[in-house]
C-alpha cells in the first residue's frame, strides 16, 4: 500500500492530540464509530500474532449501574485485583508521578493540604469521569508480561483511533482494583485477567480537569542512537 504524502503529518497530529481526558460531555458516541475504531485497533501487533486481548465496551444502564456501585465499594475498602499493583515508584519515576498529580490538582484548584477534597475527586475514577462509554481490557489469566505488553499496544491503538475521530479517553488502572465487581457484572470469565479500564467520549474542553498538562522527558533521556 502506498502511503499518502500527508500520512506522516496526520499521524503526528493524532499522537499529539491524545491526552488523558477526565471530563466529558453527555453526547453519546455512535456505536458504528466505536465498532470501526476497535476493529481498526485489531491491526495492533502481538507476539506470534497471538492477539491476547479481550474487551468489554459498556454504555447506558449497565455503565450507570457500575458508576453507582464502584465508588461505594471502594470507599468501604472492598477492593480486589487480578494482578498485584502497588503504584510505588522511586527516583525520577516518582518525581513524574507526583508532578502529574500536582498538575491535575492545580488545574482543579485543590491544594496538597486538602486531602479530603483530593480523595473525593479521586472517586471520579469509579464514575468514569461521567463519560458516556467505557471499555475494560483483559487477557488470558495464565499469560504474563509479554502478553501484557501486547495488550498495551492494542489499547494505545484504540486510544489513538479515538483521538483521530475527535474523541477523548483516559486509561485507568484504578478500575483494575474492582475486578470482583466488574467481572461478574459484565460476565467476564474467571480465566481472564482484568487489568484496567478506559473511559471515553467527547471531551468537555472547558472543564478544569482537562486544563492539566504534563511534561514529557526529553528524547535524549529516553532514546539512545547507535551506529
Amino acid at each position: 500500500m502506498t502511503a499518502s504524502p500527508n500520512l506522516g503529518e496526520s499521524f503526528i497530529e493524532v499522537v499529539k492530540a491524545r491526552r488523558s481526558i477526565r471530563a466529558f460531555t453527555d453526547k453519546p458516541v455512535p456505536q458504528d464509530l466505536v465498532r470501526t475504531i476497535f476493529e481498526t485497533a485489531m491491526q495492533a501487533p502481538s507476539n506470534c500474532n497471538t492477539q491476547p486481548w479481550f474487551v468489554q465496551v459498556v454504555t447506558g444502564a449497565k455503565l450507570n449501574a457500575l458508576r453507582e456501585e464502584l465508588p461505594q465499594r471502594f470507599i468501604a475498602g472492598d477492593i480486589a485485583v487480578d494482578r498485584p499493583y502497588d503504584g510505588k515508584y522511586e527516583g525520577v519515576y516518582r518525581d513524574r508521578q507526583y508532578a502529574s498529580a500536582q498538575a491535575l490538582y492545580d488545574a482543579l484548584g485543590i491544594s496538597r493540604e486538602q486531602k479530603t477534597e483530593r480523595q473525593a475527586w479521586f472517586l471520579n475514577n469509579f464514575r468514569f469521569f461521567d463519560a458516556p462509554a467505557a471499555a475494560f481490557f483483559s487477557m488470558p489469566k495464565n499469560f504474563g508480561l509479554r502478553e501484557a505488553c501486547d495488550l498495551g499496544m492494542f489499547t494505545q491503538t484504540v486510544m489513538l483511533g479515538l483521538s483521530a475521530h475527535g474523541l477523548g479517553s483516559c486509561p485507568q488502572t484504578a478500575l483494575g482494583f474492582m475486578t470482583h465487581v466488574i467481572k461478574p457484572a459484565l460476565n467476564i470469565p474467571d480465566d481472564q485477567m482484568l487489568l484496567f479500564g478506559l473511559s471515553f467520549g467527547y471531551p468537555d474542553h472547558e472543564a478544569a480537569a482537562n486544563q492539566a498538562t504534563t511534561d514529557r522527558a526529553s528524547l535524549g533521556d529516553i532514546v539512545t542512537f547507535s551506529s
